[in-house]
């Protein structure tokens, strides 16, 4: 066996430990566990950002791009933002041990379903180092042990939050084995991470198309995945403008680096010449490049011809690709053939295209008169999320804690035998 076989292995056994002490835990010694870890991460905060320096100053040497660069840093703000959203976990009720569903059977016997965490979940993750606090905080208030692997470009930054978290754990007496966070970078540790079903019960990849479509192919553990975030905004023809430019403005400009930017700007043939022009202002004065159909590069000046490979892909930069279309029946052709079932949002004031649109949109998350920033676990009251899934079972869209948990069924009797 190989030194990163060997040490994974010895992972997956505390893990698998861990998991058993952390699902019996009551909600009290998990919410003292988070905000402890999140006293630690503001306590730690000089140390977070020192460590972070380090990893920006990595990759801006190693050439990163400014969108990756832009998920690596952590600053006063975001730092803040961490501890805020283990808090808000703690503040959430504990899914574990939940029943629901309770009915009686004409035998006598009750039926019903308790919620109760997966086990050891494992998750990929590439640049992001704030995953690291979220990803802790879900497993351990969902009564999951957890196995971290984040980028090598982020370990120093991932280090140091999974100190705070540990510091955290052992303040509220709970194993710091539930959270382990890997310490190599050699590649092979994710390999022997995704084919150690006897230790763990489910991975979970946050990072490119490249990663998660490795991971997918390659592991031997259920996987949660999204593979990328092409998201929609399209601009029906009876849409309030200053509603529609607000919108399309935010969802692309807010941040570019994230999987719910919008990539594709859909316009109704209607308002195109009204609503582009102003709209292609906007971004000019943020600097973004724009990708056109026949008729964008009619209405705005400077438009670049978008190809049929625009359409399939997720920039993760200031880059937009914008298509004129006739109605909603189809931009929604569009969003299908297109679309990576992530995040689509209607700007209409007509109530019935916007229930067709709700109605008929295969997405994870579909919006009405909504930026698609909006589409993250914290902004829908989940506290914080461990990834947004575009897969159809299990879990759909931000999996915050009920998505780490699963159900089984219980049973109530009282002597009852099957005749």
């Amino acid at each position: 066996m190989s030194e990163v076989n060997q040490y994974m292995t010895e992972v997956g056994k505390r893990a698998r430990a861990a998991s058993r002490a952390i699902s019996r835990a009551e909600t009290a010694e998990k919410n003292a566990a988070l905000h402890a870890i999140a006293d630690a991460i503001e306590a730690q905060q000089a140390s977070l950002l020192e460590a972070n320096a380090k990893d920006m100053q990595a990759g801006r040497d190693g050439g990163l791009d400014a969108a990756l660069l832009d998920r690596l840093e952590l600053n006063d703000e975001r730092v803040a933002g961490i501890a805020e959203g283990l808090r808000q976990i703690a503040a959430l009720p504990d899914p574990v041990g939940e029943i629901s569903d309770m009915s009686y059977r004409p035998s006598g016997i009750q039926i019903g379903k308790m919620r109760v965490s997966l086990g050891v979940v494992g998750i990929i993750y590439e640049s992001r180092p704030n995953v690291t606090a979220d990803a802790a905080g879900l497993a351990l208030k969902s009564g999951n042990a957890a196995i971290l692997r984040g980028g090598s470009e982020a370990l120093h930054s991932n280090q140091a939050i999974a100190h705070c978290v540990h510091a955290g754990l052992e303040k509220a007496g709970l194993p710091a084995d539930v959270v382990q966070v890997i310490e190599t970078v050699d590649r092979a540790a994710v390999g022997q991470l995704i084919t150690m079903p006897e230790y763990v019960d489910v991975i979970i990849p946050r990072g490119g198309k490249g990663l998660i479509e490795r991971i997918s192919q390659d592991a031997r553990v259920p996987v949660i995945k999204h593979l990328h975030g092409i998201c929609h905004v399209y601009l029906d023809d009876e849409a309030d403008l200053e509603k529609a430019t607000q919108i399309a403005f935010n969802a692309k400009t807010h941040r570019y680096g994230v999987c719910n930017a919008m990539e594709t700007l859909l316009v109704a043939e209607g308002i195109a010449e009204q609503v582009l022009p102003e709209l292609a202002g906007m971004y000019k004065e943020k600097e973004v490049e724009l990708r056109g159909c026949l008729t964008t590069c009619k209405v705005v000046d400077g438009v670049i011809p978008a190809t049929e490979e625009d359409w399939d892909t997720e920039y993760l930069a200031p880059i937009l690709s914008i298509r004129v279309v006739k109605d909603v029946d189809e931009a929604m052709d569009h969003i299908t053939r297109h679309g990576s079932g992530h995040t689509e949002s209607i700007v209409t004031e007509n109530y019935s295209k916007a229930r067709r649109f709700l109605r008929e949109v295969d997405s994870s998350s579909v919006m009405v008169n909504a930026s698609t920033r909006f589409a993250d676990g914290f902004e829908y009251g989940l506290g914080a999320e461990i990834g947004i899934s575009t897969d159809k079972f299990h879990v759909r869209g931000p999996v915050g804690l009920e998505g780490l948990t699963s159900q089984k069924y219980v049973v109530l009797g009282d002597g009852q035998i099957r005749q």
